[in-house]
């Protein structure tokens, strides 16, 4: 399927594992330049390997989302280079610590809100406005499905990934009538090493654990979530706009 995406310059914040890795891989693949922006230095740059094996191109910048001055650098030097930025996949995140709510502390409380929702937000703030100047632009935010319910003992992500299907709601309407279509994914059960982390590694018991909880039977792969992101971010959603889709094998149907 043709995404229209053939040049077209994209950021992936959370960019070096799972689905901002994924998601790099697949902007490429359609002919996008992707630019990686996350923490993880080692790992961002063995993403832009993978993608120049395959005849992409792709940069890896070091950046905290969580920092308005990195944000406004990090959109400032895109800019610079390439001229515009035509889409952005605000997918960095952290899980943070397991604690119930009254057991949560204030430092992973601020932690987590601070690079989940307002690290979206700063991301948003400087990709909008560059997005206004050039009449055009598509914003994909990284949710969750417990961005719409809640899972015990992480009040911190759950609330941060609430806080992101509101935050594109809000911007959505905001910004619907200046070419600037802004979209939420929200992956249920996906693989990567956020997941595994939370469950403190992987087996095949934690993978049939998991599995009897998703209608599909059985958890999600990083590059099905990022087929979604690509399409949201191309031409082929134009009327799309303000949405939060639900990638996770019928968990929140149940």
């Amino acid at each position: 399927m043709l995404f229209s995406m053939k040049n077209k310059i994209v950021l992936i914040t959370g960019g070096s594992t799972g689905i901002g890795r994924a998601s790099a891989i697949a902007f490429s693949r359609e002919g996008s330049k992707v630019i990686i922006a996350d923490l993880n230095v080692d790992e961002g740059n063995n993403t832009v390997n993978m993608i120049e094996k395959t005849g992409g191109e792709a940069v890896f910048v070091e950046a905290d989302v969580s920092k308005a001055k990195a944000v406004e650098s990090l959109i400032d030097n895109i800019v610079n280079q390439y001229g515009r930025l035509d889409c952005a996949v605000n997918n960095a995140g952290v899980v943070g610590e397991q604690a119930l709510t009254a057991d949560c502390t204030e430092d992973n409380w601020d932690n987590v809100i601070g690079v989940n929702l307002k690290g979206t937000w700063l991301c948003m703030k400087y990709e909008i406005r560059q997005m206004l100047k050039q009449g055009n632009g598509s914003i994909v935010n990284i949710s969750s499905v417990t961005g719409s319910v809640g899972y015990p003992s992480l009040p911190a992500y759950v609330t941060s990934k609430h806080g992101i299907i509101g935050l594109t709601k809000v911007s959505a309407l905001e910004y619907a009538k200046s070419g600037i279509r802004i979209n939420a994914v929200c992956p249920g059960y996906v693989r990567t090493p956020m997941l595994e982390g939370v469950f403190n590694g992987w087996s095949d018991e934690i993978e049939a654990m998991i599995s009897e909880h998703v209608p599909f039977g059985r958890t999600g792969k990083p590059e099905e979530i990022a087929e979604a992101v690509l399409w949201l971010c191309s031409d082929r959603s134009s009327y799309m706009t303000g949405h939060a889709m639900a990638v996770d094998g019928a968990f929140l149907a149940q």
